[in-house]
């Protein structure tokens, strides 16, 4: 069985899958070109995704998830007063990365998820099917995951949503601040991106065949 992610630089979403023995590919325009294999053998492909993926990911076969995390800033409703700013283009692509995944999702017909903040996509497309915080599922990785980032998930073809982690509450407060106060950095858009490692265990879990 294989995982897939798109927009994916960490892998992080798909590490309980890797452990448990699953084959695990993660597209990101930041891999090195082509296919490489990670020393945890993750498999890197260092692919363009403003082009559609629709011919090479409907080559895999027996895939048990697909995750996405297309980029969000010129989606997010955070940032919908600067829209005006950066043109149509920018919210042109930021469509066709979403698009990407949801014709993928349509194509290997298997559970995904694609996450977002609170986007715009909602009025584009249609509402997302989930939300929540990192916080909810800290109890599955330690307080690093206590922190609050309203995620939204557009799922289908059978994904199950994990239930809220009663355990994170053993925790003081979440952080709330713990995203917006990232250091500017080359690196910072990607930490923020970066799945909660408490989530993706409970999507593994919750969906594992």
């Amino acid at each position: 069985m294989r995982c897939i992610g798109l927009f994916d630089y960490t892998g992080v979403m798909l590490k309980p899958w890797l452990e448990a023995g699953y084959e695990c590919h993660i597209f990101d325009i930041q891999h090195p070109p082509g296919r490489t294999v990670r020393d945890d053998g993750m498999i890197l492909w260092g692919k363009d995704l403003s082009d559609t993926l629709i011919a090479p990911i409907a080559a895999f076969q027996d895939v048990a998830l697909l995750s996405c995390s297309p980029p969000c800033t010129d989606l997010s409703v955070s940032g919908a007063r600067w829209m005006k700013n950066k043109g149509l283009r920018a919210l042109q692509q930021a469509i066709g990365f979403f698009a990407t995944c949801t014709e993928a999702a349509e194509s290997l017909n298997c559970p995904y998820l694609i996450e977002n903040p609170v986007s715009t996509i909602a009025t584009y497309w249609r509402p997302s099917d989930y939300k929540f915080h990192p916080s909810w599922y800290a109890g599955y990785s330690g307080k690093h995951d206590n922190y609050t980032k309203e995620t939204h998930l557009w799922t289908g073809n059978g994904f199950v949503m994990p239930d809220r982690d009663c355990y994170g509450d053993l925790f003081d407060g979440p952080d709330r601040n713990y995203i917006h106060h990232q250091s500017p950095g080359p690196e910072r858009a990607n930490i923020r991106s970066a799945a909660p490692e408490g989530f993706a265990k409970a999507v593994f879990l919750a969906n594992r065949t």
